[in-house]
């Protein structure tokens, strides 16, 4: 991947601008040792510095992680590769363990992605400068030093959360790359552990006020929970059950998880930045979606406004069903109703908190499950239905090779999946910056869109004599959205969540989150 000059990388080093932070690394010729452009340690001299984009790169070019820096906890720019949708997949597939198998993996990582292992690594070297393995294993590393550092977790435990298949392979990559042992990077006496709690890095600003609005009125009782400017939810991977607590910090987010098996950690970890949209680069997003005139105003209003994803896939496309054509509160209140009929009771001692006490169900559970008291149409029951039995004989249903396309084309050909309901489940759960439900209503109203149209869809509008009227123009249509919001890829997902957000401004409904209080 193509860096900026070494006059700006390092004048970015210089002043220590959090802009470039996981955007860049700097090897330091005269230590061996590589560090963030604001490692408060003393600016090495222009000459002995090497820039690279990733700090798989930096390791793999010999050198070994600042421990004052702690490259482990940097935004992971690394998953955010502008229009590369293959590179960010592919992270996110080895951020929950795609190469744990080591190298023989890649050729089932470039299958999963529908191209072929030689296509793979040649997008990996473009952009992140190595190959697949050596991310893998710099991941590996960098979150067994997180875990050592930030947990009491032991080492046998942080060996197998980090991903390592053996204690002997895990001492060995700590005594090659920080030439000491883990236990001597340990700075914390060693407790018994009833919780993991860890930062996770992104790159300011943050709306978290928007994030937790979004997910507070979508939060299903018993298995979500908003309360104390904090999300709450169960979680469930494979066998291993738990909860996670999210609260905001310092350009981080403070993640505390409860898992019954550690080797989960990396996965969670993988799914929470994910869900929270850690790994935007909203700068350059925001940059591009403001030259519309129209969103222009509301970036500015809400600069560090996330796209938010989802805990799980077969998940959101269950509610996403549940939402048609019904608002976010009926939609919750369902969602609700079928987790009390088919979700796993979780006690508090699992979970860590009284009002954390369902699992939402798998598709096995909504298989043998009666739905005919949830209060639905037939018709979108039995899209429920369907959806949990091919979801149950097919575990890849929502994960086939290929992009995000592929999935989309699978769900459009299941019983009451529809283009909204396909392309909102995209954009979040598959992460796909580009998905845009145009036939969305919230969309379709918006005054931003209504007021300000590209020519050829003013005129063509004027001699028609109008479409609909909204409150602040004429209201486009589907298609005349489509052609409006042209302008906006790769970051039309961005724009719709703009436009979501206005709306709920606009109409002043905002959520009541408070919930229980948790302080008592």
């Amino acid at each position: 991947m193509a860096l900026p000059a070494h006059a700006v990388c390092y004048r970015a080093l210089m002043t220590r601008d959090a802009r470039f932070d996981g955007r860049l690394f700097v090897g330091v010729t005269s230590t061996g040792i590589y560090c963030r452009p604001i490692c408060p340690a003393r600016t090495a001299k222009p000459e002995n510095c090497r820039f690279f984009p990733s700090a798989a790169a930096a390791q793999a070019a010999g050198f070994r992680p600042c421990l004052r820096c702690r490259p482990e906890i940097s935004p992971d720019a690394a998953a955010w590769r502008g229009t590369s949708n293959t590179v960010s997949r592919a992270l996110a597939l080895i951020a929950e363990g795609a190469l744990d198998g080591g190298e023989a993996g890649v050729e089932a990582l470039a299958a999963r992605l529908g191209m072929g292992e030689r296509q793979l690594r040649r997008l990996f070297d473009q952009h992140l400068g190595v190959p697949p393995i050596v991310v893998a294993q710099t991941r590996r590393v960098l979150f067994a030093k997180q875990l050592i550092q930030d947990t009491s977790l032991s080492m046998l435990d942080v060996a197998e959360a980090s991903g390592f298949g053996s204690v002997r392979r895990f001492n060995d990559a700590f005594k090659r790359l920080y030439r000491r042992s883990p236990r001597q990077l340990r700075t914390k006496k060693r407790v018994a552990p009833s919780a993991v709690t860890l930062r996770l890095g992104y790159r300011p600003p943050y709306d978290w006020e928007a994030m937790l609005d979004f997910l507070a009125a979508r939060a299903i009782a018993g298995v979500e929970l908003i309360a104390d400017d904090r999300y709450y939810r169960t979680i469930a991977i494979d066998d291993a059950v738990g909860s996670v607590e999210v609260a905001p910090g310092r350009n981080c987010l403070l993640a505390t998880i409860r898992l019954s098996h550690v080797r989960a950690l990396l996965s969670v970890v993988a799914r929470l930045r994910r869900l929270f949209d850690l790994d935007a680069n909203v700068e350059a997003i925001g940059a591009h979606l403001k030259t519309d005139a129209g969103l222009a105003p509301l970036i500015a209003r809400r600069p560090g406004l996330r796209a938010p994803g989802a805990w799980d896939g077969f998940e959101l496309a269950v509610r996403a069903v549940l939402g048609q054509q019904v608002t976010v509160a009926a939609a919750r209140r369902l969602a609700e109703r079928l987790v009390a009929l088919a979700g796993t009771p979780a006690q508090p001692d699992i979970t860590g908190h009284e009002h954390l006490t369902r699992m939402f169900p798998t598709p096995a559970q909504l298989v043998a499950t009666d739905l005919s008291q949830l209060g639905m149409p037939r018709a979108r029951i039995g899209a429920v239905q369907a959806l949990a039995r091919v979801a149950a004989a097919d575990p890849q249903l929502l994960d086939p090779p290929g992009g995000a396309e592929d999935v989309i084309e699978r769900l459009l050909a299941l019983p009451g999946f529809g283009p909204w309901t396909a392309h909102y489940w995209a954009l979040r759960a598959r992460r796909d910056s580009d998905a845009f439900p145009a036939d969305d209503v919230a969309l379709l109203r918006s005054p931003a869109v209504a007021n300000r149209f590209a020519g050829p869809v003013r005129r063509r509008l004027r001699a028609a004599g109008g479409g609909r009227r909204s409150a602040g123009g004429t209201r486009l249509s589907p298609k005349e959205l489509l052609e409006r919001a042209e302008a906006w890829r790769p970051w039309r997902a961005y724009a719709a969540q703009h436009l979501w957000t206005a709306d709920l401004d606009a109409r002043g409904l905002r959520p009541a989150w408070a919930g229980p209080d948790m302080t008592k």
